[in-house]
């Protein structure tokens, strides 16, 4: 088993912290709201269910004909199918769509439902991204991935060069590599590391949950279409694929501005493993928000454009964001603390396109 000494944060400037934190929690007292799901969420739950169900239920009833009728069905599923990654399951897997925990963990097995993991998903989001972002060697959504180097302290190869080409075409495999290689890659990682382990997970019971769902998922995704509409079984696979393409593309222009854009910082820990910050504060060094001021386009992504409050507050449904926005940036201002943000999505997507081309380039 790898002998991992933990990256720790330095215990300075706490009061930022406590201030910050009184300051949101009394906003929930004060207006006597719960910081969990409210019914505006449940609604949108329901959407994005239905946005990718119904279209599949009419595919397999045979109820439309015509392949562009059926090509329209699969990118609406797509877009539900994303919808409930970056709306649904997403706060539930944090513990914060509900404050009782079957809820969240009922909710939040949403994600085996459409194909990937839960508890991959948590270790490497909620335990590696949200607990040391952007360090090299500790958050995987910047580990070197062969053809994208997304951190300046990875090593570089000839071809990254042109990653601020090719990389957009890449994002849109992102679900399908979780879908079929990824998640057995990591729940192996995971417990050979020990992190398994440290987060008191059955890695037995995690490999029989994995496996049963990726049955479920294959069988009703691709075996009943096989099976009950006149589809030959190339084409099905064909609009599988379309429909995963463009919901890993979605999901990597939404997650990708930020963290890996100009502006943004990489810190290392020092010789004893310490980062030089405090938690806090390393959250608003490597986070941007972008196009705060669009409602439609953060009621889709689930509030994830106001990024540097989910990592601050990610036990905080994302339908309140925007309301305590107003009171992360005013504290931060107050302690001199960078918040760092882009007036509108193409924007953040501009300055992500320039940090690939500079990390592209030779050291």
């Amino acid at each position: 088993m790898t002998i991992h000494k933990p990256v720790t944060f330095a215990k300075t400037r706490l009061d930022f912290t406590a201030i910050l934190n009184k300051r949101v929690n009394d906003y929930f007292k004060t207006n006597e709201i719960t910081r969990h799901a409210t019914p505006e969420m449940v609604i949108k739950t329901l959407i994005m269910f239905i946005l990718y169900f119904v279209p599949y239920g009419l595919i397999v009833s045979g109820a439309v004909a015509g392949m562009g009728w059926l090509v329209l069905l699969t990118v609406i599923m797509s877009l539900g199918l994303a919808g409930i990654g970056l709306s649904v399951m997403h706060d539930a897997n944090h513990g914060a769509y509900s404050n009782k925990k079957w809820v969240n963990n009922l909710v939040g097995y949403s994600l085996n439902l459409i194909g990937a993991n839960a508890f991959n998903w948590k270790m490497q989001h909620n335990v590696l991204h949200h607990s040391y972002t952007n360090v090299e060697g500790e958050d995987e959504d910047i580990n070197p991935r062969g053809v994208l180097r997304l951190s300046p302290h990875s090593a570089w190869k000839r071809m990254h060069k042109y990653q601020f080409l090719y990389a957009w075409f890449l994002y849109g495999l992102m679900t399908i590599s979780w879908m079929v290689f990824k998640d057995f890659e990591r729940i192996i990682r995971y417990h050979k590391t020990g992190l398994a382990k440290r987060n008191q997970a059955n890695i037995v019971n995690e490999w029989i949950i994995l496996i049963a769902t990726k049955i479920v998922y294959v069988s009703y995704i691709f075996v009943i279409p096989v099976l009950v509409t006149p589809l030959a079984w190339w084409q099905i696979l064909i609009g599988i694929f379309i429909m995963h393409y463009i919901t890993g593309f979605i999901l990597a222009i939404i997650f990708q501005p930020a963290h890996v854009i100009e502006g943004t910082e990489y810190p290392l820990p020092d010789e004893s493993n310490t980062l030089e910050t405090n938690w806090a504060i390393h959250q608003l060094r490597t986070t941007t928000n972008f196009s705060n001021n669009s409602h439609w386009f953060s009621w889709y992504i689930g509030g994830l454009n106001f990024q540097i409050e989910h990592h601050l507050f990610p036990n905080i449904c994302h339908v309140h964001y925007r309301n305590i926005s107003g009171i992360v940036k005013s504290t931060a201002n107050e302690f001199g603390l960078p918040y760092k943000s882009t007036r509108t999505f193409v924007e953040a997507l501009g300055m992500h396109a320039n940090l690939l081309k500079t990390l592209g380039e030779k050291p």
